[in-house]
This record gives C-alpha cells, structure tokens and sequence, in this order.
C-alpha cells in the first residue's frame, strides 16, 4: 500500500479496512485478520495496525472478543457510510464548490458523461 504524507499512516490502514467492509470483503461478524498479517502484508510496524484497531474500536466499526480477536461490527457498513457521507458534505464538498467557482463551472455543465 501507498501511504499519502497528509494522513497518519494509522487513519489510512483504518481507511482500508473500511473499504474492505464496504466492498463486502469483510462482512458483519467476520473475524479480522490479526494486527501482525495486516502489518506484514502493508509493511508496517504492528504497533500502527494496532493503533489503526483501536480507532476502528472506538469508532465501532470493529469489536473485540478477548483471547479471540476482533470482529466486524453487525451494523459497521451503516456507521462506515454515515462517517464517509458527513466528512464528504463537510469537508470535500465545500471544497469542490469554491474551486467550481474560481473555474467558472456551474451546476448545469456537470453531467455524469463529464465525471466518468
């Protein structure tokens, strides 16, 4: 994995894990892989993936049953998408506003044709 310089490497794993769950990769009450797989397949310390695992428990995307592992959260898909949604319209979208504006681009000239 590529990791951006402007994200904590942590918040970009939890953002993959996310994706996966999102995907349907991962699904509710599926066992997560342990925090050394992950960190072996990424190539980063296990101490980042488990500090990835505690944003994700916190967040409770994950749960954790102890001597067991972590797990998905039955309702993580819903909390997921409400997350990506809110930072979406708060944080990106005013963002593409003010840039649509200094370009000169109304609402009337997007078209699905022009994004895809």
């Amino acid at each position: 994995m590529d990791f951006r310089k402007q994200k904590p490497i942590y918040l970009q794993i939890a953002d993959h894990l996310s994706e996966q769950v999102l995907q349907g990769s991962l699904t509710p009450d599926d066992r997560m892989p342990s925090v050394r797989d992950v960190a072996a397949s990424m190539g980063v310390n296990p101490n980042t993936v488990m500090r990835s695992f505690d944003y994700l428990q916190q967040e409770e995307i994950i749960y954790q049953r102890r001597g067991v592992g972590y797990f998905v959260s039955p309702d993580a898909k819903e909390k997921i998408l409400a997350e990506q949604r809110r930072e979406f319209l708060e944080e990106e979208l005013p963002y593409i506003r003010q840039r649509m504006k200094t370009l000169g681009i109304s609402i009337d000239e997007l078209t699905l044709d022009d994004v895809i």
